[in-house]
């Protein structure tokens, strides 16, 4: 089904070792990119990695009067 995010995967395998990268566009407006590796001998190793500034949406403050 498509979710409505924005995203990227690529995977290779020569063997028994899988490698692969995937980013993906976070709510903050940052993109996370995970490069990976995995097979018999290591496991899984992930370096993740983080571009671009969050952006934090303010909520208005709704004042109170009595």
């Amino acid at each position: 089904p498509h979710t409505g995010d924005k995203k990227y995967q690529h995977e290779t395998r020569d063997g028994d070792v899988v490698k692969g990268v995937y980013s993906l566009h976070e709510a903050d407006g940052t993109i996370r990119t995970v490069h990976y590796s995995a097979d018999k001998h290591s496991g899984f190793n992930a370096e993740v990695r983080r571009e671009g500034h969050a952006q934090h949406i303010q909520l208005a403050q709704h004042e109170h009067h009595h």
